[in-house]
């Protein structure tokens, strides 16, 4: 069994979520697909959805608080108005982009962590970390987990090389296997990869030794697509 998760990123609006959960939930009902399925859609579209149980739906960040005067941030008592419990830490766009520290995202991971939340924590390396060897892009990632319980119960890790999001370069399988065996020794978590993972690649991707299944961008917001790659992958 695998895990395919959808970050819809700043994309998609209220409307076109509420037409994409259903038309997925429909799906996996129709189809009795077990894998489990997670959609992070953005803060304005998040609600309460009638779906399937391996359906869940996370939010893409939330502040290290349940409420209070954090301009542009929502907290707890936002994502409890629709039952949300699974978030998403440490993106390498909050990282690299928004400028998130490792002690900030340490903070939030721990908040949410007390809170019981199911945590994807992404952990991946620039491009000249990565030309500088397996041995120099280990010792990176390894210093995101700075502040990080790896035995957290519900946590979930996922891989994302950062000179893979978004540009159509997909790491090699020996770049990745290398990578998910190497963090698996250390961590035995669920361990997702990410990095432009397309409907055409997923299904060996997800195949790979200690790869337990996608964080997937730009392939997976059109519903149609993202059926596709939930199809091919089912039964691995």
């Amino acid at each position: 069994m695998v895990i395919i998760a959808s970050n819809f990123k700043t994309n998609h609006t209220r409307q076109s979520t509420k037409e994409f959960i259903s038309f997925v939930n429909d799906y996996l009902k129709k189809d009795s697909i077990k894998n489990e399925i997670i959609v992070f859609p953005t803060a304005t579209s998040l609600d309460r959805f009638n779906t399937v149980p391996n359906l869940t739906l996370g939010t893409q960040n939330a502040y290290a608080t349940i409420k209070g005067s954090f301009t542009g941030e929502i907290g707890t008592s936002q994502l409890d108005e629709f039952g949300i419990k699974t978030i998403l830490i440490g993106h390498s766009e909050r990282r690299h982009v928004l400028g998130e520290t490792q002690e900030q995202i340490a903070e939030k991971f721990n908040f949410y962590k007390e809170l019981g939340y199911k945590i994807i924590y992404c952990i991946g390396e620039p491009l000249e970390v990565k030309e500088q060897g397996l041995e120099k892009t280990l010792e990176y990632i390894y210093e995101q987990f700075v502040g990080i319980d790896t035995n957290y119960e519900n946590l979930i890790l996922a891989y994302e090389p950062v000179w893979a999001i978004g540009t159509g370069v997909t790491a090699t399988n020996e770049d990745i296997v290398n990578v998910h065996n190497a963090i698996k020794k250390k961590i035995s978590k669920p361990l997702l990869y990410g990095g432009s993972v397309k409907v055409n690649n997923v299904k060996e991707i997800c195949s790979l030794n200690n790869v337990d299944g996608a964080l997937i961008g730009t392939a997976s917001w059109n519903k149609e697509d993202f059926i596709e790659i939930i199809e091919k992958t089912k039964d691995i």
